[in-house]
């Protein structure tokens, strides 16, 4: 059974995926057979200033809400195992997980450019065309399959032969001869 689509290029090892930031109205480069392209654009203004991510920062008070705070009045007596304090046997065990958590609570948070996002659309795109040109051959090797099962129905029946070709078929895709028994 073949995969779908989708599948299939999610499976497909071999397919580049090549991602850009844009700047201003620089074009950017088309998706190949081999590739797809995906390109993020930003502001003219943006294009040799530090990214905007590492300007500020996150740990400044002002720029965290309520609810950190709250967090922080909540493990002021936190100590032992998994606590990440200098107090008590095995406090330091939790640290790799706190940092762990706020990585991807940070990540998560973040307004920089979400490749991920890009390249599914990108992959939507492709699937679109991929269905549509499927469903089209699908129908032209159904046309071709009914003629070919009327003309063996001629032929059983020992009705004569036409000449005519069918007018569904394409010079660049010939037709099968029937076995000859």
């Amino acid at each position: 059974m073949p995969l779908p689509a989708i599948a299939q290029l999610q499976d497909n090892p071999t397919e580049k995926i090549n991602q850009l930031i844009v700047y201003g109205d620089d074009p950017c480069p088309a998706s190949t057979d081999g590739s797809i392209t995906v390109c993020a654009r930003k502001d003219e203004s943006e294009r040799f200033r530090i990214p905007k991510p590492l300007r500020d920062n996150p740990n400044a008070s002002v720029n965290q809400g309520w609810t950190q705070r709250v967090k922080a009045y909540e493990t002021v007596g936190a100590f032992g195992v998994n606590s990440c304090s200098p107090v008590g046997a095995g406090g330091a065990t939790g640290c790799m997980s706190q940092l762990i958590n706020s990585a991807y609570a940070e990540k998560k948070q973040g307004s920089d450019v979400q490749f991920g996002k890009l390249i599914e659309e990108e992959r939507a795109k492709r699937l679109k065309t991929i269905d549509a040109d499927t469903a089209a051959e699908q129908a032209r090797v159904e046309v071709l399959e009914k003629e070919y099962e009327a003309k063996l129905k001629r032929e059983r029946d020992g009705e004569p032969a036409t000449t005519a070709t069918p007018a569904t078929s394409s010079p660049t895709t010939p037709l099968v001869a029937p076995p000859q028994p």
